[in-house]
């Protein structure tokens, strides 16, 4: 395997190589949402909608602590109704516990947070149609949850530090085959749950997880490498045969079930909605990439994992704030779902991971992150500060 920078050997991506020797140009963030007829509409109840009065100008009430300086969370409370008319006082939040209850988000959610979402999709590039574009944010909610992981254990015999090696090796790959970011996304997520579902020995740990980037592959990209070049990212460590069993063993493990609502989906929304920057989208990105080589963070749904990222991007680069800049935020803060300290041990994650990038064997994501077209926000001073960036977040 001297080629696939997997075990002892030289690495894929030269960390003193130049920008332009070492990698191609990524895909600009906008064109990095995939394909746009993946997502189906969601038909809404109108019936369970229909007794919720929609007063948004009194409805939003700040949930954080004095010392929180971000809005990560806004709280979003249902007026109650008169005892008279047989109401039931109780409030009802943005986030309820298991996101159950989602389908009265339309109803719940003021207007102007559902003019900016379609606002957002519609830019992005992800719905063709408007009208569908609301449906297609709740679709995004309910999905996100449905392969989640209750807990970070991984089976015997693997580690974190293993895991990390191989999704290091996949990334490198990744980018020599220049596949979308999305591919990637997808692909770890594949990892993660067939190292859960499917017994598979450390022999064959690499050979899993090339499987996983060639099925994510197939379902993102139009364009398929031959499995013979596979095999040879591999150094022909693996035959076809063996490749292409792996393959089905997969499938069968997962059930053929390779669906997933990627955090960089929920990542481009929140920025467009919160009119992030250039630099603050390219930094939560290189933060967000950061999270797949932790383990831990398998138990954050990705709308957690991209509101975190995008907060401590905020926090990383100190842009001086607008008036319309911060209004932008608070509405987009209003998507994140979950507690305020979830996001804040996320952004702790995140802010340790970035702080080590640079000194580890694994920084195939450092160096991705460190051109030109990415802005070298991989070297962003205040990165390397860990104590500093764990105490803005705590």
């Amino acid at each position: 395997m001297a080629r696939t920078g997997f075990c002892e050997s030289k690495p894929l991506l030269d960390l003193h190589k130049k920008a332009d020797e070492r990698r191609a140009p990524l895909r600009t963030w906008s064109n990095a949402c995939g394909p746009i007829d993946r997502w189906q509409p969601v038909e809404v109840d109108e019936s369970r909608m229909a007794p919720v009065k929609m007063e948004p100008e009194r409805r939003w009430e700040r949930r954080l602590s004095t010392q929180t300086s971000e809005g990560i969370i806004m709280g979003f409370h249902e007026d109650t109704c008169s005892a008279a008319d047989g109401c039931v006082e109780e409030p009802v939040l943005l986030y309820p516990p298991g996101l159950q209850g989602l389908h009265s988000l339309q109803a719940l959610v003021p207007s102007l947070l559902r003019h900016e979402v379609e606002t957002a999709l519609e830019k992005l590039g992800l719905i063709w149609d408007r009208m569908y574009a609301w449906d297609m944010f709740l679709d995004m909610m309910r999905t996100q949850t449905r392969h989640s992981f209750p807990n970070a254990d991984l089976p015997r015999h693997f580690t974190y530090a293993t895991q990390s090696v191989l999704v290091d090796w996949l990334i490198q790959v990744h980018e020599i085959m220049h596949f979308q970011e999305e591919t990637l996304y997808l692909a770890v997520h594949l990892l993660n749950r067939s190292l859960r579902q499917i017994k598979v020995t450390t022999v064959n740990l690499q050979l899993l997880g090339m499987v996983c980037l060639f099925l994510a592959a197939k379902k993102e990209e139009c364009l398929l490498p031959e499995v013979s070049a596979l095999c040879y990212m591999m150094d022909h460590a693996y035959t076809k045969r063996q490749l292409l069993r792996m393959e089905r063993k997969v499938l069968l493990g997962l059930k053929f079930d390779l669906s997933y609502c990627s955090p960089l989906h929920f990542l481009l929304l929140l920025a467009s909605v919160a009119r992030c920057s250039a630099k603050v989208v390219w930094m939560a990105r290189y933060l967000l990439e950061l999270s797949l080589l932790e383990g831990q963070c398998v138990v954050f749904l990705p709308v957690q994992l991209a509101g975190a990222a995008l907060c401590m991007s905020r926090q990383v680069l100190q842009e001086p704030p607008t008036a319309e800049g911060e209004a932008a935020w608070c509405l987009a803060s209003s998507i994140h779902v979950g507690s305020e300290p979830a996001l804040l041990r996320i952004m702790q994650i995140l802010a340790s991971a970035a702080a080590k990038a640079h000194t580890q064997e694994t920084c195939a994501t450092f160096i991705k992150f460190s051109s030109p077209e990415t802005m070298q926000v991989s070297r962003h001073p205040s990165l390397k500060n860990a104590a500093g960036l764990l105490g803005v977040c705590t």
